[in-house]
């Protein structure tokens, strides 16, 4: 998948990029750390500046974060509440579970949605719960485009940095990325326990 990666972006320059990005928002396999720590390397090597491939990138990981965004509208929570009261008895979900999820959201979206834009393949994802509860669309808009900008630009500036060693830091990200599901992993089940707990003892 790399090498196709490269061969658009070496064929394609600032418009390979932009699309590179924003279907990486909407299929999170594709790796965005080749695709920015690569954009930055050719700034070194190509008439490409690192001002444009972060410009291209951002607004590549906006498109697609709105696009998800909309779809986590089309999935709002009285959709969602159908679809409990028809499969609720099988998941073990109840409405009112929906409606604590929402207001959790509601009270941590803001910081939820921007820092999970450093987080590896949730940076996409959480453009579709931020829709389900339908935070403001600017504030959504604002909080994505600062923490992508960072993002983008971090890795934009490495792979410029280690040029032909760009894919060193790939490497060390793969590693970030483990981390970083291992502590996602280790919250979710916490959560799922307090969660399971709290109910037991209502009941």
């Amino acid at each position: 998948m790399e090498n196709w990666i490269t061969e658009i972006m070496n064929q394609y320059g600032y418009l390979g990029i932009f699309l590179l990005v924003a279907i990486e928002n909407l299929f999170p396999p594709i790796p965005s750390e080749v695709i920015l720590t690569f954009g930055g390397f050719m700034t070194t090597t190509t008439d490409l500046h690192i001002l444009g491939v972060i410009a291209a990138s951002t607004l590549g990981s906006i498109v697609g974060a709105v696009i998800l965004y909309g779809i986590g509208l089309l999935l709002d929570v009285e959709n969602l509440e159908k679809i409990v009261a028809k499969w609720g008895h099988i998941l073990r979900l109840k409405k009112e579970d929906i409606h604590k999820a929402d207001a959790w959201f509601d009270k941590y979206g803001v910081w939820t949605v921007f820092f999970c834009r450093f987080v590896p393949v949730i940076r996409s994802l959480i453009s579709i719960p931020a829709g389900m509860s339908n935070m403001n669309f600017w504030l959504f808009l604002f909080l994505t485009t600062i923490g992508t900008l960072i993002w983008n630009s971090v890795l934009v500036y490495v792979g410029a940095a280690f040029g032909e060693s760009w894919h060193d830091v790939v490497g060390y990200l793969d590693t970030y990325s483990n981390i970083m599901y291992v502590v996602l992993i280790v919250l979710f089940v916490g959560g799922a326990y307090w969660f399971i707990k709290s109910r037991k003892q209502k009941k």
